[in-house]
C-alpha cells in the first residue's frame, strides 16, 4: 500500500491524476443524489453503488471522508420547461397526493432500496427545500457580480457574460460555446432569457403552482443546478476534493455547477470530477418508453419478463463491481447467472478459509506480493474488476488448500483472513447470504412489506399482489389487519 499513490480519473482534465486532498488525510466528497418523484431505477442504483464503493475504499485507505449526497425535492422541470409540469406536482396529481407526500414516499423507497444493496448512508444528506435561503443568497451574489439577471420574476445565469470574462463555460463537457448557442432552442425561458443557453437560477411560479417560496423577485422555486452548488459549498467549502454523479449529469448540470461556483467564489469549486458510466440491458439503452427497463425489486424478486429468476442484492452488487465504475455495464440474464456462480464460489472459499488454521512456518503463496497487487488495483482509480480478479487468486488457492495441494503458514493465514474480510466485506460491501439468515430474511421481508404498502397506497394493486404471491411461493404468508401486516414462514 505504501508503494502506491492513489490516482483518480478526473473528468475535467480527461486524465488519471495523483490524488492530493486539500486537507491532508481528509476528503470532502459530494455526490448528486436522486430526484425523488418516482421509484429509484437500476441505473441510479449502479451510480450510487459505485460511489458507495469509492467511499468505502477511501475510508479503508485511511482517509477521513465527509460524504455529502443531496435529495432533490423541488425545482425539477420536465424537458419542455413548462413550470406547470414540475415533476413533483405532475406526480402528485397522478397519485392524488400532496407534492411533499410524493417526496416522502420516494425518499423512503430510495433509502429502502439502497439498504438492500448494503450501501452505507452518507454523512450528510441535505434537501433542496431545506436550503432555499442559501440558494437565494447565491442568486443575489451572481446578480451583484453581473453574471445573472432578473427577468419577469425569474433569475437566469448569463452564460455569454461568463465567457466574455474568460471563465470558459463548457470546460467539463468539452463543448464549444458557439456551437451551444447555435444548437439551443429557448425551451425554458419563454422569451425571457438574453441567450438561449442561459440557465435558470430561480423560476417564477404561476398562481396554481404548489411548491413555491417567497424571494426578492416574487414567489417561485429554485433552479435545479443551483441547489447542488448551495449544498456542496455549505458543507464542504467553496473548494472541495471530489464531486461525483452519473455520466448523464456532466452536461448541463455539472457544467452549470462549475460556472456558479466560479461566478460566486472566484474559484473552480472541485478538484476531481468523477462520473459513473451508464447501465444498459440486453445490449440496449434502458428506457421507459421502449419498455426496456427494470426496477430493483423486480430484479430481486424475479417478477419480470427479462430474467429467468430473481437475484440476491449481494449478487447484483457483485455483478456491478465486476466492471469498472467508468465502464458501461450491460445487464443480462447470462451475465447475472455467471456472477451468481462466481459470488457463491467466493463466499464458499471464505467459509473454508475461516475454518483453516494454517500449517507450519512456510507458505506456498507469496502473501506480500498478492497484497501489493490488491492495493495497486484499489489505488488505480478504484479498479474493482482487477481487485476482484486478485481476490479470485486467493479463492483458487483456498480450494487448492482444501484439496491438500497447497498450504499457508499460521501467520500468513491470519493476515489473509483479515485482508479478505476487509476487501470483500468492508471495501466491496458484499455480504454472506447465509450469515444471520433469519435476521436478514426478516429485514428483507419488512422492506418488501413497506414497498407493498406503498404500491397499495398508489393503487398499484398488480405490484402489491405480485409481492404477496411471490412471498407466498417462498413459503412466507402475509396477513393484513387494522394493526398492519404480519407474516409467518
Amino acid at each position: 500500500m505504501e508503494n502506491h499513490q492513489l490516482k483518480i480519473y478526473n473528468s475535467l482534465s480527461g486524465e488519471k491524476e495523483i490524488f492530493k486532498p486539500i486537507l491532508e488525510g481528509n476528503v470532502g466528497m459530494y455526490v448528486c443524489g436522486p430526484t425523488v418523484y418516482s421509484n429509484v431505477h437500476m441505473g441510479n442504483v449502479r451510480t450510487f453503488m459505485s460511489f458507495d464503493f469509492i467511499y468505502r475504499a477511501l475510508t479503508h485507505l485511511g482517509y477521513k471522508v465527509r460524504y455529502v449526497r443531496n435529495i432533490t425535492d423541488a425545482g425539477h422541470l420536465t424537458d419542455d420547461g413548462d413550470v406547470n409540469n414540475d415533476r413533483f406536482v405532475k406526480q402528485s396529481r397522478l397519485e392524488k397526493l400532496e407534492p411533499m407526500e410524493i417526496v416522502q414516499k420516494y425518499t423512503v423507497n430510495f433509502h429502502d432500496v439502497l439498504k438492500l444493496f448494503n450501501n452505507l448512508p452518507p454523512n450528510i444528506e441535505p434537501t433542496a427545500t431545506g436550503h432555499i435561503i442559501e440558494q437565494l443568497e447565491l442568486a443575489k451574489i451572481l446578480i451583484d457580480k453581473g453574471l445573472a439577471y432578473e427577468s419577469n420574476g425569474s433569475v437566469y445565469f448569463d452564460v455569454l457574460e461568463y465567457n466574455r470574462r474568460g471563465l470558459n463555460y463548457g470546460e467539463l463537457s468539452k463543448r464549444n460555446i458557439e456551437e451551444l448557442f447555435a444548437n439551443t432552442r429557448d425551451l425554458d425561458g419563454q422569451g425571457e432569457k438574453k441567450n438561449p443557453q442561459d440557465f435558470a437560477l430561480w423560476k417564477k411560479a404561476s398562481p396554481e403552482h404548489i411548491m413555491k417560496w417567497p424571494s426578492p423577485w416574487g414567489e417561485g422555486f429554485p433552479g435545479w443546478h443551483l441547489e447542488c452548488t448551495a449544498m456542496s459549498t455549505k458543507y464542504l467549502g467553496d473548494k472541495f476534493d471530489i464531486h461525483g454523479g452519473g455520466m448523464d449529469l456532466k452536461f448541463p448540470h455539472h457544467e452549470c455547477e462549475i460556472a456558479q461556483g466560479k461566478g460566486c467564489n472566484g474559484t473552480s469549486p472541485v478538484n476531481y470530477w468523477m462520473h459513473a458510466n451508464m447501465l444498459t440491458m440486453n445490449g440496449q439503452k434502458m428506457s421507459k418508453s421502449t419498455g426496456n427497463t427494470i426496477l430493483p425489486m423486480e430484479l430481486i424478486t424475479g417478477e419480470n419478463t427479462f430474467f429467468e429468476k430473481g437475484f440476491h442484492p449481494s449478487v447484483i452488487r457483485f455483478f456491478f463491481l465486476q466492471a469498472h465504475y467508468r465502464s458501461v455495464v450491460d445487464l443480462s440474464n447470462e451475465a447475472l447467472l455467471a456472477s451468481e456462480k462466481g459470488f457463491n464460489r467466493m463466499m464458499e472459499a471464505l467459509k473454508i478459509l475461516n475454518d483453516y488454521e494454517g500449517e507450519g512456518e512456510n507458505s506456498s503463496f507469496t502473501l506480500a506480493e498478492w497484497k501489493d497487487k490488491c492495493y495497486a488495483a484499489l489505488m488505480d482509480d478504484f479498479n474493482s474488476p482487477i481487485l476482484i480478479a486478485h481476490l479470485f487468486d486467493v479463492v483458487k488457492l483456498i480450494f487448492s488448500i482444501k484439496d491438500g495441494k497447497s498450504h499457508l503458514s499460521t501467520s500468513d493465514t491470519d493476515e489473509l483472513k483479515h485482508l479478505m474480510h476487509a476487501f470483500v466485506y468492508d471495501v466491496l460491501g458484499l455480504q454472506q447470504i447465509e450469515e444471520n439468515a433469519n435476521e436478514k430474511l426478516d429485514s428483507t421481508i419488512q422492506v418488501l412489506i413497506e414497498l407493498r404498502n406503498q404500491a397499495r397506497k398508489a393503487k398499484n394493486f398488480e405490484l402489491s399482489d405480485q409481492i404477496r404471491d411471490k412471498l407466498l411461493e417462498a413459503g412466507i404468508q402475509l396477513k393484513d389487519s387494522r394493526e398492519g401486516t404480519t407474516y409467518t414462514y
